[in-house]
């Protein structure tokens, strides 16, 4: 490796890296800690599976509907301002969680919290575009991905114990949780602003050497993708990007799945509160580093097919196993198959994204993609809380995640035929 592209790159990931998996950290953990608070808030609301189910899924309208336009905004204001309001807005409204007195004002929460942090994920991963090559994306795009399993470890320990601390600052366990958790999001805002540069054209803190040659690399980059311009329909109905949209929602129903409902599984293990944290920690723990493992083996192979297919099967192997095995360890062991194996697919399926979508559409392409994907977040825990009021056990519905785990994994595998990953899909000159 050249020096002068490892010293570059060791500085942007160093400035850049920690700040943004801690923004990541916090927005899925603001995300997904209803599943936890789902634990004591539903009783203490008189919330059944359904109404938690579409409360959480609630989220995802909002995050749909505001995507899109939220990435095109960035493009034009900048990702340091644009990510920051995100993170402010959504950051206010998760505190706001605190103060549910009912269903309608769950709702409604829950659906103004998609909308502010609707374009945050996306728009990082188009802030990658900007400053990472593509010999560096996978393990830079695994290492921050794996943000999520480690924000759903990190709260699970810390809203286990939040739950159980019930009359702190005259505070409910579950809005004390949601308190602690919302506030760093608004500290985080203001990090965003010092720290963050459009460009690297803007980035004073590298030489000019180093600079022209980051500038010139991911110049040449997207030289070597088609850069035809289309408008946003022709971009959204191409086949390639449809059947990765409809891989994204199947990743996103195992993610969501996990996230939302494995503390109320864990639960069923007769645990105090304290020890579900602990254990339902475990998967999200084995995904973390197992997809930050899986993400440099891509890179070291300059391979992308086979590691997001593989991951995908195995998701859908734990998902399944999980409702057929008696034993609660047996249970636990395939949940920790299933995570490894749809976190690990996730990070490998947004690396390959760029070798898709040149610069003319990759913020209508990500956008849109995102968008159908995180449909899954509402299907997901609706589809649960429904069969789970309806048959008792959330078997059936984690049963239905792994089967469409099946449907999302052909659409890949065709999205993808004919290409290791190392190049442009077919077809992607349609795009």
């Amino acid at each position: 490796m050249d020096d002068i592209e490892a010293r570059t790159m060791r500085k942007v990931l160093i400035r850049y890296i920690p700040l943004l998996i801690v923004c990541f950290v916090v927005s899925f953990l603001d995300r997904v800690n209803i599943g936890f608070a789902a634990l004591t808030m539903n009783r203490e609301l008189g919330f059944t599976a359904t109404v938690f189910g579409t409360g959480a899924g609630l989220f995802f309208i909002g995050y749909v509907l505001f995507e899109v336009p939220s990435n095109l905004i960035l493009e034009r204001v900048g990702a340091r301002r644009w990510i920051a309001r995100i993170m402010l807005t959504w950051g206010v409204l998760s505190v706001c969680m605190a103060f549910v007195q009912g269903q309608s004002s769950f709702y409604i929460l829950r659906v103004l919290l998609g909308i502010a942090e609707a374009g945050f994920f996306p728009g990082i991963m188009l802030f990658f575009t900007y400053w990472i090559p593509s010999a560096w994306r996978a393990r830079v795009v695994s290492i921050f991905m794996a943000a999520m399993p480690f924000a759903n470890v990190f709260g699970s320990l810390l809203s286990g114990y939040l739950l159980g601390h019930d009359g702190l600052l005259g505070l409910r366990g579950w809005q004390l949780m949601f308190v602690t958790e919302g506030l760093p999001a608004v500290v985080l805002a203001i990090a965003v602003l010092v720290v963050l540069r459009d460009s690297p054209a803007d980035a004073q803190w590298l030489s000019a050497a180093e600079r022209q040659w980051l500038l010139a690399t991911i110049a040449a980059e997207r030289e070597r993708v088609p850069a035809t311009r289309h408008g946003g329909w022709h971009v959204v109905r191409n086949p390639v990007i449809v059947a990765l949209a409809l891989a994204y929602f199947g990743i996103n129903l195992s993610i969501f799945g996990l996230s939302f409902f494995l503390p109320q599984i864990v639960r069923e293990f007769h645990l105090s509160l304290a020890m579900v944290g602990v254990i339902a920690a475990i998967p999200f723990f084995i995904a973390g580093f197992g997809m930050m493992w899986w993400g440099r083996r891509s890179d070291r192979h300059d391979e992308r097919r086979f590691h997001v297919l593989l991951p995908m099967a195995l998701a859908v192997v734990g998902l399944g196993g999980s409702t057929l095995a008696a034993l609660p360890a047996l249970k636990l062991a395939f949940l920790c198959i299933a995570a490894f194996g749809t976190f690990s697919a996730v990070a490998i399926f947004w690396s390959t994204l760029p070798l898709l979508l040149g610069p003319a559409v990759a913020a209508i392409g990500f956008g849109a993609i995102n968008s159908f994907g995180n449909l899954a977040g509402f299907t997901a825990p609706y589809a649960i809380g429904v069969v789970k009021d309806a048959t008792g056990s959330f078997n059936p519905g984690i049963q239905l995640i792994a089967m469409y785990g099946c449907i999302a994994l052909a659409a890949l595998a065709w999205a993808m035929r004919g290409s290791h990953g190392s190049r442009t899909f077919p077809d992607s000159q349609e795009a």
